[in-house]
């Protein structure tokens, strides 16, 4: 029998306490697929989509089996971008906060004087980004000789950045008789090389292709027209008070361009992409994640990896080229079993691409018929009775009689009951 909930894994008290400040009671299926084999050192294979708690299943065991007494890096996970492993390090500490574990986030563009110092001091658990760790490696000033756990977190993505031989060079760094964990959101021709490289006879944790989608997710495309994108997209925000979103673009230049041209609508906008420094970036994304900012416009920098609590929408401004970022990047909302809402603005060349991604799924991504002449369009299609009140509204979505809908005033009332996702 599959063990359902966090009390019955044979996990300390300490850990146990952690995941339950968090508010979490019960295991998601990679969580409760993928914990056990690894508290038993096994290697492991998972594939899992984005916001179904795959940090806690690789964090747990690499917590548990570590040895606190030992001040020496003994775990070490790996991740594609500064944003990730910083909110990974995020993770695995507020799970083992009651646990002297030391954990420290290992990233380009911060002052590797502090992190040396940090090093120097004893650390446990390492989260890192390939280039930084290796700099750490050449310079001395760190070793991982005494590692025992290796997660290869979000593998497909670093191999598509171009780090496979940065992490050759790494994994013959560590021990031979490490044990190896690999997490990916795909799993393909090149994925599989690394695996059968590096992980010793591993269990496979796969979902299947038709299974990408976050099936609790409400997806829908706009046909529009190039040159009436802008005003699509305002009136989508303001016929849907939409409050907390993120919208992505293709490029730096059109991140800068839409968040410039909402500011003049005066929307509460920011630009997020690789051009920023990483203090500039950290400010954004920290005032998103305080709600002091309303909307972030972002390149793919931030379609995976961010985990900000209260995204009610994804709007794919620009339709992404590569079909598997779209589910990279709608998995910014409906994390850990919320629900959220995707909304992708197609032109009409465009559809090639849409067809692609229509193809890697089973759930349904609904046309929003027509090019909102009317303002009202998309706020008249659905009408709900909201589950507090019992007063009529409008939603933009098929209402679901086994999911709670709010009006915007009930809707307010509920947002602070709405905290702590992984």
């Amino acid at each position: 029998m599959q063990i359902q909930y966090f009390k019955d894994l044979p996990l300390s008290k300490e850990i146990l306490n952690g995941i339950d400040d968090l508010g979490f009671s019960t295991l998601f299926p990679i969580q409760a697929e993928a914990i056990i084999p690894l508290l038993e050192g096994k290697d492991v294979i998972g594939q899992a989509q984005t916001g179904t708690g795959k940090t806690a299943a690789f964090s747990i065991p690499m917590i548990q089996n570590i040895n606190p007494n030992r001040k020496t890096i003994q775990g070490l996970v790996l991740e594609p971008t500064r944003e990730l492993a910083i909110q990974t390090a995020e993770h695995i500490s507020q799970i083992g906060k009651y646990t002297p574990l030391k954990i420290l986030p290992i990233y380009g563009g911060a002052s590797i004087r502090r992190q040396i110092r940090a090093l120097e001091r004893g650390i446990h658990i390492i989260v890192a980004t390939p280039g930084r760790i290796i700099d750490h490696i050449k310079r001395r000033t760190l070793t991982l000789t005494s590692v025992k756990n290796v997660v290869l977190d979000e593998a497909d993505r670093m191999l598509d950045m171009g780090f496979r031989e940065d992490l050759e060079y790494i994994l013959s760094k560590t021990p031979v008789n490490r044990q190896t964990s690999l997490f990916s959101a795909t799993i393909d021709q090149s994925v599989m090389k690394i695996c059968h490289r590096y992980l010793k006879n591993p269990e496979e944790i796969l979902v299947s292709k038709d299974e990408i989608a976050l099936t609790q997710m409400d997806q829908y495309y706009i046909t529009v027209n190039p040159k009436n994108k802008f005003d699509i997209l305002c009136e989508i925000i303001d016929d849907n008070h939409i409050e907390r979103a993120i919208l992505f673009c293709r490029t730096r230049r059109r991140t800068n361009i839409l968040a410039r041209k909402l500011g003049e609508r005066r929307y509460d906008a920011r630009p997020l992409h690789g051009g920023l420094t990483q203090p500039q970036r950290d400010r954004v994304v920290n005032a998103f994640r305080k709600r002091k900012l309303e909307f972030l416009v972002a390149t793919d920098i931030a379609a995976r990896g961010l985990d900000i609590q209260g995204i009610t929408h994804i709007i794919n401004y620009d339709i992404p080229l590569d079909p598997v970022v779209y589910f990279h990047r709608i998995g910014r909302t409906a994390r850990v079993g919320l629900d959220g809402t995707a909304i992708t603005l197609v032109g009409r060349r465009e559809m090639l691409e849409l067809n692609r991604i229509k193809s890697l799924t089973n759930t349904e991504i609904e046309e929003l018929e027509g090019y909102y002449k009317s303002s009202r369009e998309l706020s008249h299609l659905h009408e709900a009775v909201c589950t507090d009140c019992g007063k009529k509204c409008v939603v933009p979505f098929k209402p679901d009689p086994k999911r709670a809908v709010y009006c915007k005033k009930c809707w307010e009332a509920q947002k602070p009951h709405i905290t702590r996702l992984f």
